[in-house]
């Protein structure tokens, strides 16, 4: 599907006010065995809806576990909304959640009503009390017939929308999406977007395609380990889209190394 890049303006979500939220990292690198996955990124951002592209292998899912606090940094610091997520995990529990490109990697019980409450008795909760919640968010979803209903029956596209339903159960101030969408079909993308716009805090979503972020109001493009620009949404897709197309036109693929 071509995207056209003159209609790249941001579409505010139906969920009404939305929250927004602050990232900042700063001199922030990751490396692992001497090979630098994220280097020298400087970025303030405040945004409801953050898109991170880049193409594979540029440190887009990196980027995305040092936020929400999974990896910590070799250098520098990443704060979202002001806290270090990666020292403070208690914190980060009740602060950000995440969305994994595979929802295999994610889920751990074997119901429905299991996964979603897992979550909520993490963060200290009684087991009724998560039970309950886990319920409700069912019945806002409008999946409550899918509380006992085995997860390894579900298809890929339903296993996502549990992680989603999971993630959302726990009322994080931001959700990060770390390459959902890939490999699933047009209708079930069309699903999960409508349900991430129940989600009324900010998302930091994280592609290689910009139609996936489409309704960002705020951008982040890396390559190569470095924040290349960030900044308004729309202008920053148009210049990631155009130097695309310049390495597109290219013939790299052609050269072998000596």
């Amino acid at each position: 599907m071509k995207m056209d890049r003159n209609r790249l303006t941001p579409q505010t979500p139906a969920a009404g006010a939305l929250r927004p939220a602050q990232l900042d990292l700063t001199g922030l690198g990751l490396r692992i065995d001497a090979k630098a996955i994220l280097q020298d990124v400087d970025v303030s951002l405040e945004f409801t809806r953050l898109g991170v592209l880049g193409r594979n292998g540029s440190g887009k899912s990196t980027l995305a576990r040092i936020i929400a606090g999974l990896v910590e940094p070799s250098e520098g610091t990443a704060r979202l909304n002001g806290i270090d997520m990666a020292r403070d995990r208690r914190a980060a529990l009740q602060e950000v959640g995440i969305l994994f490109q595979n929802p295999d990697h994610q889920i751990i019980f074997p119901t429905v009503l299991e996964e979603i409450a897992f979550g909520l008795t993490q963060q200290g909760h009684g087991k009724h009390w998560a039970e309950d919640l886990a319920r409700k968010t069912l019945q806002r979803f409008g999946k409550p017939h899918w509380a006992e209903a085995p997860v390894a029956t579900l298809s890929h596209g339903q296993k996502h929308l549990v992680c989603l339903m999971a993630v959302v159960a726990m009322r994080p101030r931001v959700i990060v999406l770390d390459e959902p969408f890939a490999g699933l079909d047009i209708p079930t993308r069309m699903q999960l977007r409508r349900a991430l716009r129940l989600h009324p805090g900010a998302i930091i979503h994280i592609s290689h395609d910009p139609e996936d972020i489409a309704d960002c109001d705020q951008c982040l493009w890396l390559d190569e380990a470095r924040v290349i620009r960030a900044g308004d949404g729309p202008e920053v897709t148009r210049a990631y889209l155009d130097a695309m197309a310049e390495k597109g036109a290219g013939d790299d693929l052609s050269d072998l190394a000596g």
